[in-house]
């Protein structure tokens, strides 16, 4: 199935029309980052963690990001509150499984956080993936030592399973949804180099799950803006650095004939 440009762009307008409120419980060192993606595609974001609160806000959210990149007992507590609140309401959760295979902790934590509550979209590298699926498979912290293809027999399976859109990330990104498959070559070597960049997204894929009802399809979307935005902005960047000045202005000023120009989708 593949998406044409102009249906990405138009969900670009309408997240910028409707400025959808996209609650964040992410880790210290991306929420700076995501949150400013999300203010620069035209979302609004919020980054609250403390269990206190957390059912509240995600309660009247338009998405809901998941990710466990910094986690420890207390937000692990608020992850399981909102993901409760949020399915109760209606609201999409994407998840981000960042390190799994990592460590027991983590692979436990983020296997019950899906199994308590069925996500809409799950995002992360080859390794993290395959980590949802196989105890055996170690990563490499938070980096993937596997090729995206390689994850795609546990994307099929997780995808059944659990009844939501998979992402894998990588030089090729694939989502997989039951028997939708489609895979975008978008992006460029020099965003590996900037940390975070595959947490925000994973905040992009909140921003279009807000606006696009089928969750496939928004995260096919937000990948591809991902990748557009990125690939334009490693164009003009002399290194890592200004890649991410230059990534933030790209998504903010993003065309219909930008997307239309670099899109690089196959189903």
């Amino acid at each position: 199935m593949k998406i044409m440009a102009a249906e990405i762009f138009k969900s670009v307008e309408d997240i910028r029309a409707k400025s959808p409120l996209i609650h964040n419980i992410t880790n210290y060192v991306v929420m700076n980052n995501t949150a400013n993606a999300l203010l620069a595609i035209g979302a609004s974001p919020v980054m609250i963690h403390a269990e206190e609160e957390v059912e509240d806000m995600a309660a009247i959210a338009s998405a809901l990001v998941i990710n466990i990149g910094t986690i420890s007992a207390p937000w692990v507590r608020g992850m399981f509150k909102a993901m409760a609140s949020a399915r109760l309401k209606g609201v999409p959760v994407v998840i981000d499984p960042v390190g799994a295979g990592a460590t027991p902790y983590r692979n436990r934590t983020i296997r019950e956080l899906i199994h308590a509550n069925q996500p809409t979209i799950i995002r992360g590298n080859a390794s993290e993936i395959m980590a949802l699926t196989d105890d055996r498979l170690k990563t490499k912290g938070v980096d993937s030592t596997a090729g995206s293809n390689e994850a795609l027999h546990a994307a099929q399976s997780i995808s059944e399973k659990h009844q939501c859109a998979v992402c894998i990330s990588g030089v090729v990104d694939y989502i997989v949804s039951g028997n939708r498959t489609v895979k975008i070559a978008n992006g460029h070597p020099m965003m590996t180099k900037v940390t975070g960049l595959g947490c925000t997204a994973t905040a992009i894929c909140g921003a279009f799950a807000a606006v696009e009802k089928d969750p496939f399809t928004a995260a096919a979307k937000a990948m591809a803006i991902m990748g557009i935005a990125g690939e334009m902005a490693a164009a003009v960047s002399a290194g890592p650095g200004s890649l991410q000045m230059h990534f933030l202005d790209i998504l903010y000023a993003l065309s219909e004939s930008d997307v239309s120009r670099h899109l690089k989708m196959e189903a």
